[in-house]
């Protein structure tokens, strides 16, 4: 859910840490000691004192998503400037180690780069309607190079002049592994991003979306006919609910639903037929992630792997809303409903219907034409079809 309040929690906590930046920087390279009258704080103490200072700042960073989510105050605001505060706080970082002499300039080259480069590539999608989802890769680095950063901070690494001194020091030896290692996911992150996008950047064949411009039959972006906006029509679907209840009479079985992209209307078709509560035992609409994970036990890997419109999604989504509703049959949707949210070889209309029963799971794609609203109730009929026919499979 987004909000318009700017003044949130999460986004005073983005603010704050955003703030402390500078503190960081002051902390790690100023004699701040000699300036406080403290000539017993070593230059060891201070660094330490600067790595926690880091610590405390990257901490904020989990603060503020919970605080966003937990309490329903995603907001424009803190989707822009979040992930601004996370560059804005390694790229200080970074320069402030290549000034004690910690860094050569190679390695905050290679890091600056890629989020250039990645920033480039998601002005191009956008310009698109394309949103690119991050994927495992990139959550990787950036918990690396935190750890790396600590690690400098507290070591004050330095550029040893032989191979002989560099192992023998193991914090030396740690700090430039993890390091190591977040080079390469930040290597292989940028990658992935522009394997994503290659089709928008002229790596490789335009998208169905770009097809369908040219001439081709795209579902996605033809019109929709008389006779499909007929069929979702308040009382077309009405009979349809009524036919799927009156299957499920029949078969003795119980109905749910997990809805993502129709927001309970595939629910509230089923129960608006009165006598439905004796067939449909309830829905959940997992709008978000968060709620496909926690409520439904959808695998976080698979959201990761394979993204929220995925048929891996479909499938678990209805394998959780089957054991958590205690039916025997549950359909679930989750697609792309527009105006925006597109991703590549995803176009505007895309959904999968997933349905689970007693030792099976399948998901089905559809590509469904017209407006947001148009989408979506299109996904409801489509839904209760697919229902109707499970149920009837079961009755025979």
């Amino acid at each position: 859910m987004s909000t318009d309040k700017l003044w949130t929690p999460a986004n005073v906590v983005t603010l704050v840490r955003i703030c402390l930046v500078p503190v960081f920087v002051v902390a790690l390279l100023s004699p701040w000691p000699q300036w406080l009258g403290l000539p017993q704080v070593a230059d060891d103490a201070k660094s330490l004192i600067a790595a926690g200072i880091f610590i405390l700042i990257s901490c904020t960073d989990w603060l503020d998503g919970y605080l966003a989510r937990s309490r329903g105050e995603v907001t424009d605001f803190g989707k822009f400037m979040d992930p601004l505060a996370d560059k804005i706080l390694v790229c200080a970082a970074l320069l402030a180690l290549i000034e004690l002499g910690a860094l050569p300039s190679w390695v905050v080259l290679v890091i600056l780069a890629r989020e250039f480069i990645v920033s480039g590539v998601r002005m191009v999608a956008a310009t698109e309607g394309v949103v690119i989802a991050a994927s495992w890769y990139g959550k990787f680095k950036t918990v690396f190079q935190m750890v790396a950063i600590v690690l400098f901070c507290v070591k004050e690494s330095y550029m040893v002049g032989s191979l002989n001194a560099a192992f023998s020091d193991g914090l030396w030896l740690l700090s430039w592994g993890v390091m190591l290692v977040a080079l390469v996911l930040t290597v292989v992150s940028m990658l992935d991003y522009i394997a994503k996008a290659r089709h928008l950047i002229g790596f490789g064949p335009k998208g169905r979306r770009s097809r369908a411009a040219d001439g081709d039959d795209d579902s996605s972006a033809r019109e929709i006919t008389a006779e499909e906006i007929a069929a979702i029509e308040p009382a077309a679907l009405g009979t349809l609910a009524g036919e799927v209840l009156d299957a499920a009479r029949r078969a003795g079985a119980a109905v749910g639903t997990a809805e993502s992209l129709t927001g309970g209307l595939i629910a509230a078709a089923l129960t608006a037929v009165p006598g439905s509560s004796d067939a449909v035992r309830g829905g959940v609409v997992s709008y978000v992630d968060d709620v496909k994970r926690e409520v439904l036990g959808v695998p976080r890997e698979t959201l990761d792997r394979h993204g929220a419109v995925s048929a891996e999604t479909a499938r678990a989504m209805a394998e959780g809303a089957r054991r958590d509703l205690g039916v025997d049959v549950a359909v679930s949707v989750t697609g792309i409903a527009g105006p925006g949210g597109a991703e590549p070889g995803k176009p505007v209309g895309t959904v999968w219907i997933g349905l689970a029963s007693e030792g099976f799971a399948d998901a089905r794609l559809h590509e469904f034409p017209g407006d947001r609203t148009q989408v979506r109730l299109q996904t409801v009929r489509a839904a209760l079809g697919r229902l109707k026919e499970a149920l009837e499979d079961v009755e025979a």
